[in-house]
């Protein structure tokens, strides 16, 4: 048995999921907006969140980032929204977010994500802890500045990836972007379907954009995936 908490401003989804959830022999709370989250985050400290995008205080995305922010972001979330964009997804997952999900969801979907994020949470839970220290160089020459992130990886991923900030604000973000679904790709050797599952977006979304970044997609047709 896990403990969930459900952030959705409907209540008529809060109730479902409740059910669901409850049924599956975890442990529910619900909030209904941003600020009964960051208490029910304090008081409970859930192995779990499902948190919806679209709230009329604070959006389920801004509550991300301040989580991230101030270090409580140390549980998995899983993100909700009927009318999220792509754009949004992707934001969402590079803060930190585990999964996207979008409504009206179903049942299969639903309980694979909270599976998974219930995994990776009793597996941080299990592991000792590392302290994540990205090392950033800001190097300036010649007019440009060149940043290096590292951080730690799996062996035969690419440690290192180096972002020149002189450009354009889209240039920089499709950059970034670029190396994020090379970086999923290569660790789940060009499947698509697990790329999609990583990284929460739905499988022909996902192959939209990595279309419009240039990825190279031939290694997972080889595969016939």
């Amino acid at each position: 048995m896990a403990n969930i908490l459900v952030v959705d401003d409907e209540h008529g989804i809060r109730d479902l999921l409740w059910e669901i959830l409850n049924d599956e022999g975890h442990n529910v709370e619900l909030a209904e907006n941003a600020a009964q989250a960051r208490a029910a985050r304090s008081r409970e400290r859930p192995d779990l969140v499902l948190l919806d995008i679209w709230m009329p205080d604070t959006d389920g995305v801004t509550l991300l980032k301040e989580w991230s922010s101030t270090g409580v972001l140390t549980m998995p979330v899983i993100m909700m929204s009927g009318h999220a964009t792509i754009d949004t997804a992707v934001e969402a997952t590079k803060i930190g977010a585990l999964a996207f999900l979008e409504k009206p969801i179903t049942l299969q979907k639903l309980l694979k994500a909270v599976e998974q994020g219930l995994a990776r949470s009793s597996l941080h839970k299990s592991a000792p802890v590392a302290v994540v220290r990205p090392m950033v160089a800001a190097v300036e020459a010649s007019g440009y500045v060149a940043v290096t992130v590292a951080g730690p990886v799996e062996p035969g991923l690419q440690a290192t990836q180096n972002f020149v900030l002189d450009k354009p604000l889209r240039e920089a973000r499709d950059e970034f972007e670029k190396a994020y679904f090379e970086y999923h790709l290569a660790r789940e050797n060009g499947s698509m379907t697990r790329v999609a599952e990583k990284t929460g977006l739905e499988r022909t979304h996902l192959y939209r954009k990595l279309k419009q970044l240039g990825v190279d997609l031939t290694r997972g047709k080889r595969n016939g995936i």
